[in-house]
């Protein structure tokens, strides 16, 4: 069932998105913001909407880092948005895999994309109103996610993007180049 809150949100999913793909990114020297990004948060933000980031993260399934480096890179983008006048109400960040995973990691969730359950949970902990509310990606799963919860899916052409909208159905997500033609397609509905 749909979450019908009070605020509307725009879910963001993370690398290939937000930042520049590269993958199973967890240093905080590797991270850079995809070109007009941060621009696109800005104006999201300053549009009333909360802006959530969700992200699969199965590096940390595979062992490669943990959840305290992922949450370290997002107090590093934090600071980043902060310097330009900004910020992100809140991360959500699936550490599992159904087949690479190791140990407790290793498992059947609900909260990997194309699940809904980080925006169901984000949903429930932030008063949000699903079906006002929007999700951003470059995969499929992305997408999968957003309907699965009610909400209104946007594909961009970056990151993974452009290979991934190759085999999206007609008319199931919009298409935009990238996170600032999302947000300006979101702030012209």
């Amino acid at each position: 069932m749909v979450h019908k809150g009070r605020y509307p949100a725009v879910f963001l999913d993370r690398d290939g998105t937000i930042n520049v793909e590269k993958d199973y990114l967890y240093r905080v020297e590797d991270f850079a913001f995809i070109p007009g990004a941060v621009k696109a948060i800005r104006a999201l933000k300053s549009a009333g909407y909360l802006v959530i980031v969700v992200t699969n993260q199965s590096g940390v399934a595979r062992g490669y880092y943990s959840l305290a480096d992922v949450a370290h890179l997002h107090a590093h983008m934090q600071q980043k948005l902060a310097d330009a006048g900004t910020q992100v109400d809140a991360f959500y960040v699936c550490p599992h895999h159904p087949l690479e995973g190791v140990g407790v990691y290793r498992r059947e969730c609900d909260c990997r994309k194309g699940a809904p359950g980080m925006l169901l949970q984000a949903a429930a902990e932030h008063d949000i109103d699903l079906g006002r509310s929007y999700i951003v990606g470059d995969k499929l799963v992305d997408i999968e996610a957003g309907e699965r919860a009610g909400c209104t899916p946007l594909l961009v052409l970056t990151g993974y993007g452009s290979s991934e909208a190759a085999k999206l159905e007609p008319g199931r997500a919009r298409l935009c180049g990238d996170l600032i033609a999302a947000s300006e397609a979101i702030l012209g509905d």
